[in-house]
């Protein structure tokens, strides 16, 4: 067994079978060695082998305080890879970690070792099984994955963590994963039949329940299985009566080796099961068996406002008497947050009267049969004096679990507070003693100045926060340090467990003795010592961690000084180490599907952890660290992972700390080419104001150039552009020609100024034309810039900041007087309306001129639906609407559905997600098939299924080239449904 001795400052873990110290803290594998060992594994395994600087950052960090670069990365394509792996690196002394989505709270997934991320191949539902109800899923499954398949059935897995899109079966497996859910059937373990798993070293077993009769028969068969059994027989004769006599008697014992009760015979000697919660330090999981359960398939949710959560908390044995499925708390504090960031205002309308509630949900066959077993709970409620509501559709629900979802969103950086940070995460009590366990806590934190918002599965006992603790000073390390060991002791002293959900790691390792006492943590070492000898399976967490206070990810800093970009982020003191820290790393951009949102739409159609938001962001921030990418703004690294940045801006609305990739590019590129040349493609179409302005003077002799066979393919070629792709062409008579040939229209109403961007002045004057119709139907006098003017936006994609900051200052001279006198702007690109209001005050920060510019600067429907116009709209057909990513990240998209609403339109607003021409991007030579595969994800087949019968309406003119140029289907914008256009081209 592993030995740990102090010597001074540093810990080293000693392995008496290997006779060599691997140091836990500051641990560092040979260059050379890694190497060797990389080579070997890419003879060995069919899947990928990663140890570039660039992939080791990316695999650095997790969802948690911690962050340390590992030695390199395996992605198996198969369970025999996985085999291959472990044994190759136990030649070469290797230590291994397994990672699923990387959503750990707590350090568990980040090591300097192999790590083997089964997310990206192994990620599979192999079978569902609804007689006997059970299914067999890949490590790398999403928890998504298996209970849609499950639910074609009526079945679900019950534990359901808030990362269900993501998190993996692999992952829940390591931390015995629970959820909301959880108080139908258990934790993960509680729903597990049987696992395949590998040692370190390469021995695959599948291990479940074990008969005395098949325990003998493995003693008999000998080898290193037959050991391992008979270590865990002896483990379980040495300290059996004490596991029984110490494990927390709550539901959501998840610290530590919290299994080991299971190798009792009572319980059918279940080594599945006793591994569960061991977070990958005794084996690596390659595939389980698990089980079903089924789900209610209507829902209700009854809500009920206390006077603090104190109160809410004393109530949940009561409220479980009644048999929901799920109970949830939320403080004031949480909801005060989400009002001061203007999150969920709407959704917070739902919540009945107090300072902390009960979110508490029933199921049943039918809503009024859910609805029924509600009502006495809400009656009982009632007559105590509780504002109570109930929510029956399930609109109205989702709005609700939006607002407890968003927790992360409102928490990590709170306004008034600053940032926040996993400090006290996701401790559990008895649920009879939750609500004084709750008081105590927060004299605790007012003890040492903190302040945190609480919230969690109150019907389980766990309550998560985060805390305003303070890491970036030697003396705020130390402060938190101080209250971890408080925390712990209050946990111990009311029966609890450090951790309810997300394990140990590295975050809560230190204090497991608190809780166990040393002579359990020695069973628990000697059961690791049984599976994992040489101590190379997740070294440094759990047991023998690292201290709590290393590794850290945000640590104290030593007169680094600030990075000021050429944006402002005010939102981070206008420093962008602090910007490549805002990411927390929960992974919402890692979904498979879009959902209800864009983000992140690279990640969708490739599934590289270095194409999601959460991977550019590390590796900006791991840029910023420069300790393994060590060349800063000109690393090809991160320069390589921007490039397939849509730039489609889903994450600065989609992402709950909303990290701005975007933006962030721009701001990388902006440095990354100051010396050097950027690809053709960048002039010929990050340029592309320049060369519609010059084709205009001749835009026939420009189409026969770019259109016709032959000479389009040369085009193109020197352009960079693909093949595939028919360059859009110039219009006869751009808009701007059409403007100045109009007759003067003198007007006396109220004057507003349209817009006419590059794309709809050079390509689709119509729409513009269109627009001047609609608005001077309704009375404005419409007037245009007399300048050639333009918001720059093809020039971010490329980080031509200061062309686009001049451009920005000739817009402002140039309509100076408008701007302050107030003359609305009325734009028709959604792009370039959100250029105004995005990179316009970003590039002028502290100016009046263009704060003003951005605030009067309107999308036609948003400026339609502000002074309450509700023109109608003659239309033949119902239509099918798709939102241009821009539009759903930065501008009033509700002021589109209600001016079509209003209108008279019929129509259905297509599945939100990104269309893939975002701009330029699909025209790229090297980008098209990601392109293609981001369209064909939902929007693409959505348009081929409604284009015979269905309107086709998309304002964006990158998401009409790529509907048109994809289906054939034409394609409207709403100025022209608003101009009648479409009525008489029916």
């Amino acid at each position: 067994m592993a030995q740990i001795e102090q010597q001074g400052a540093r810990r080293t873990v000693i392995d008496r079978t290997a006779a060599r110290p691997i140091a836990a803290e500051g641990f560092v594998y040979p260059r050379g060695r890694a190497l060797e060992l990389a080579r070997d594994l890419r003879r060995a395994i069919e899947g990928e082998v990663r140890f570039d600087d660039g992939d080791r950052a990316l695999w650095a960090t997790d969802a948690s305080n911690y962050r340390q670069t590992p030695i390199g990365v395996v992605l198996p394509k198969t369970a025999e890879d996985a085999v291959a792996a472990l044994k190759l690196c136990a030649d070469y002394d290797a230590p291994v970690t397994p990672r699923g989505g990387g959503t750990s709270l707590a350090g568990q997934t980040c090591n300097t070792a192999v790590v083997i991320d089964f997310s990206k191949y192994m990620d599979h539902v192999l079978w569902v099984r609804p007689e006997a109800r059970l299914a067999e899923v890949q490590p790398g499954c999403v928890l998504d994955t298996l209970r849609n398949a499950a639910e074609q059935h009526h079945l679900t897995f019950p534990p359901d963590p808030a990362t269900h899109s993501r998190n993996t079966l692999g992952g829940m497996i390591g931390n015995d994963s629970c959820g909301v859910h959880s108080i139908m059937t258990g934790r993960t373990a509680d729903n597990l039949e049987a696992l395949d798993v590998v040692t370190y070293g390469g021995l695959r077993m599948s291990v479940g329940p074990t008969s005395p009769e098949a325990y003998r028969q493995i003693l008999a068969a000998g080898g290193r299985k037959a050991e391992i059994y008979r270590g865990m027989r002896e483990l379980w004769d040495r300290w059996g009566q004490l596991f029984a006599e110490t494990y927390p008697k709550i539901p959501r014992r998840v610290s530590g080796y919290e299994n080991l009760d299971q190798l009792a015979w009572e319980k059918g000697f279940n080594v599945a099961r006793a591994l569960v919660g061991t977070e990958a330090g005794c084996v690596t999981v390659l595939g389980a068996t698990v089980r079903l359960a089924p789900s209610p398939p209507c829902r209700v949710l009854a809500l009920i406002g206390f006077k603090d959560i104190f109160a809410a908390a004393d109530s949940v044995c009561d409220v479980l008497a009644h048999g929901p499925i799920g109970i949830e708390g939320i403080d004031s504090l949480l909801i005060d947050y989400e009002r001061k960031e203007h999150l969920d205002l709407e959704e917070q309308k739902a919540l009945p009267k107090g300072r902390g509630w009960l979110i508490v949900e029933f199921g049943a066959d039918t809503t009024d049969e859910a609805a029924a077993k509600a009502e006495p709970l809400l009656r009982r409620y009632r007559h105590k004096g509780c504002e109570v509501s109930l929510l029956r559709t399930a609109a109205a629900q989702a709005k609700i679990w939006k607002v407890r979802e968003d927790s992360l969103a409102a928490t990590a950086h709170a306004p008034g507070v600053g940032d926040t940070f996993e400090g006290w995460e996701d401790s559990a009590v008895r649920r009879e003693d939750l609500g004084r366990y709750l008081r105590d806590l927060e004299k605790l934190f007012r003890k040492y100045g903190y302040e945190a918002a609480v919230y969690g599965h109150f019907g389980d006992g766990v309550v998560h926060c985060r805390i305003d603790w303070d890491p970036r000073t030697e003396a705020g390390v130390a402060k938190w340090r101080a209250f971890l060991e408080e925390a712990a002791g209050l946990v111990v002293h009311y029966g609890g467990s450090l951790s309810g959900e997300h394990g140990d790691g590295q975050a809560r390792g230190a204090l497991l003795e608190k809780m166990y006492g040393p002579d359990l943590m020695a069973a628990q070492r000697a059961f690791k010592a049984i599976w994992d000898p040489r101590g190379r399976m997740n070294p440094g967490k759990v047991l023998d961690p690292y201290p709590i206070t290393s590794n850290l990810r945000i640590g104290p800093k030593s007169g680094r000084p600030p990075i000021r970009g050429v944006f402002a982020y005010p939102d981070d003191r206008d420093d962008f180490t602090r910007v490549a820290e805002r990411c927390v790393g929960v992974g919402v951009c890692r979904r498979h599907d879009s959902g209800d949102g864009v983000m992140c739409p690279s990640y969708m159609a490739t599934h590289e952890e270095k194409h999601s938001t959460r991977g550019r962001a590390r590796l900006l921030f791991e840029m910023v660290r420069g300790e393994t990418i060590t060349d800063g703004w000109a690393s090809a690294a991160v320069e390589e992972a921007l490039d397939l940045c849509l730039a489609c801006k889903g994450c600065k609305s989609d992402c709950p700390v909303n990290v701005d990739m975007a933006t962030y590019k721009a701001e990388f590129r902006s440095h990354h080419y100051a010396q050097r040349l950027r690809p053709r493609v960048a002039y010929a179409l990050g340029q592309i104001r320049r060369w519609a302005e010059i084709a205009d003077r001749a835009p026939a002799l420009a189409n026969f150039a770019t259109r016709t066979p032959g000479l389009a393919a040369a085009s193109k070629a020197l352009a960079g552009l693909a093949q595939q792709r028919t360059m859009p062409a110039f219009a006869r008579q751009s808009f701007r020609k059409w403007w100045r040939a109009r007759a003067e229209r003198p007007g006396e109403g109220p004057r507003v100024i349209l817009w006419p961007d590059t794309f709809n002045d050079f390509f689709r004057p119509e729409t513009a034309i269109a627009a001047v119709s609609v608005l001077e139907g309704l009375g404005f006098q419409v007037e245009t810039p007399r300048a050639s003017l333009c918001c720059g936006r093809p020039l971010y994609d490329w980080g031509w900041l200061d062309q686009a900051r001049a451009q920005w200052r000739r817009t402002l001279d140039a309509l100076q007087d408008d701007i302050q006198q107030g003359i609305p702007v009325v734009g028709l690109e959604p792009a370039c309306v959100s250029a105004f209001r995005d990179e316009l005050p970003a590039l002028f920060p502290g100016d009046p001129l263009a704060a003003k510019l951005s605030a009067q600067t309107l999308f036609l429907t948003e400026f339609l639906h502000k002074h309450g116009l509700k023109p109608r709209i003659e239309a033949t057909r119902p239509a099918l609407v798709h939102l241009h990513c821009h539009h759903h990240a930065v501008l009033d998209h509700a002021a589109e559905t209600a001016t079509l609403h209003d209108g008279g339109l019929q129509f259905d607003m297509a599945e939100a997600g990104c269309c893939g021409m975002a701009g330029a991007f699909g025209f790229e030579a090297g980008k098209y098939d990601v392109a293609m595969a981001i369209g064909e994800q939902r929007l693409l087949p959505a348009v081929r299924d409604a284009a015979t019968t269905r309107l086709i309406v998309a304002d964006g003119f990158s998401c009409r080239e790529q509907i048109e140029q994809a289906t054939g289907a034409p394609t409207w914008h709403v100025a022209e449904l608003l101009a009648g256009r479409c009525a008489r081209h029916a």
